[in-house]
């Protein structure tokens, strides 16, 4: 009996076909062969023009990477993250196109539309900092009043790209000191700028629509760095949602995010909560809600957008223990476990996805298969006074 084919979905990061996170891949894909799980990786552009075949990337430990022609997968596991170029275009098409085959997970909406999503249930809403969708200056202003500190965000952004960190000066109420990215990551210089010119100087930023004005929370610790955590939610073997694991990340010197691309350190959870909440009782009770959350979510965003196989969600936690959620990756990274030497979370959020890919193939492939028919034989005759029964062959459990 052939193996079950996993695809997972990529996208070259170039025109030079490099690819982000190939050693994650072969990992995967090693360990998907112990599990009896076939796995290579493609694109959508690694799709024949005739639809039947995709030049597919495999890995064999002999021979390295190769090129194979290769039939559709059983099952496609999406981790394509939003590009500004053609080749999301093609991904686009590909997800319309087949968009009928057997999907681990189903892209999430924009930053906004699942702010929204999620403000509509009371449950959350606590969990969420205040959020508008960027029209006009007046929406900064409007922030900037109920708030001393404001973010704004792209709705499509990630790794802190073009994100800008907006405070108010308490001695000058007038002045706010500017923070942030540019759409490189590259940090900019911290500016303090008077109210009636910052809208001159968004006006850089071509915000319309593209943006999010947030509340800030204060998560500047004692070295002036901010600091967040970054929980890895998946699906497991038997298909259910499970914590897999919870990191601190502390940003870079002057960095308003704490990406891990953009300079931040990973750092244990409990090593880093110990800087900010001193009491241990409050901090398994924070840890404890925060998984319960965590599931939460992730349950909550499955059932409105429809299969999902892991989310990350970047947490913040003020000084008074409350939980925020940031923000939802859908796509998320796993290094920021072995930044902190937990090999054991490490390999579990590789492996993951796969023993759930393979849950997903038994019970879809059962879920299809056609009952038997049913016979029927000609009545028995009455023997010793029993009466006449019809013989039916015992149907396939669906």
């Amino acid at each position: 009996m052939s193996s079950p084919v996993l695809g997972i979905m990529t996208l070259y990061l170039n025109e030079h076909r490099a690819l982000e996170e190939r050693s994650i891949y072969r990992r995967m894909i090693l360990e998907g062969r112990k599990r009896g799980l076939d796995i290579y990786v493609f694109t959508p552009a690694d799709v024949h023009p005739g639809g039947k075949k995709i030049e597919a990337m495999v890995f064999h430990s002999d021979k390295g990477w190769s090129r194979e022609w290769r039939s559709f997968p059983d099952i496609i596991f999406d981790r394509c993250r939003i590009q500004r170029n053609r080749r999301f275009q093609q991904l686009l098409a590909f997800r319309q196109k087949y968009g009928h085959l057997l999907f681990l997970n189903r892209p999430l909406r924009n930053k906004w539309t699942i702010h929204q999503t999620l403000s509509a249930k009371s449950a959350f809403r606590e969990h969420l900092p205040d959020t508008f969708l960027y029209q006009d200056m007046s929406d900064v202003n409007r922030m900037l009043k109920a708030s001393p500190l404001i973010y704004l965000k792209p709705i499509n952004g990630t790794g802190g790209r073009g994100i800008l960190r907006i405070e108010r000066n308490g001695s000058e109420t007038n002045t706010v000191l500017v923070q942030g990215r540019d759409q490189k990551r590259k940090i900019i210089t911290p500016r303090k700028v008077h109210l009636s010119r910052l809208g001159s100087l968004l006006q850089n930023w071509n915000m319309k629509d593209k943006y999010l004005v947030q509340q800030g929370i204060q998560l500047q610790l004692p070295n002036g760095r901010v600091h967040d955590y970054r929980m890895l939610v998946q699906k497991n073997g038997e298909g259910q949602w499970e914590l897999t694991g919870c990191a601190g990340r502390m940003g870079a010197e002057k960095s308003v995010t704490s990406n891990l691309h953009g300079g931040g350190q990973a750092i244990a959870m409990q090593k880093l909560m110990k800087q900010w909440i001193t009491d241990e009782q409050q901090r398994a009770e924070i840890y404890a809600a925060a998984e319960k959350f965590g599931i939460d979510v992730a349950t909550f965003l499955e059932n409105t957008y429809g299969s999902l196989c892991e989310l990350a969600l970047d947490l913040a936690i003020d000084k008074s223990g409350h939980i925020y959620l940031l923000e939802v990756n859908p796509k998320p990274a796993r290094e920021v476990f072995a930044r902190i030497g937990e090999k054991d979370i490490y390999f579990k959020a590789i492996t993951r996805p796969l023993e759930y890919a393979l849950w997903v193939y038994r019970n879809h492939a059962n879920a299809i298969r056609p009952p038997q028919s049913v016979k029927i034989t000609k009545p028995v005759k009455r023997v010793k006074g029993k009466s006449a029964t019809l013989k039916r062959s015992r149907k396939s459990p669906l």
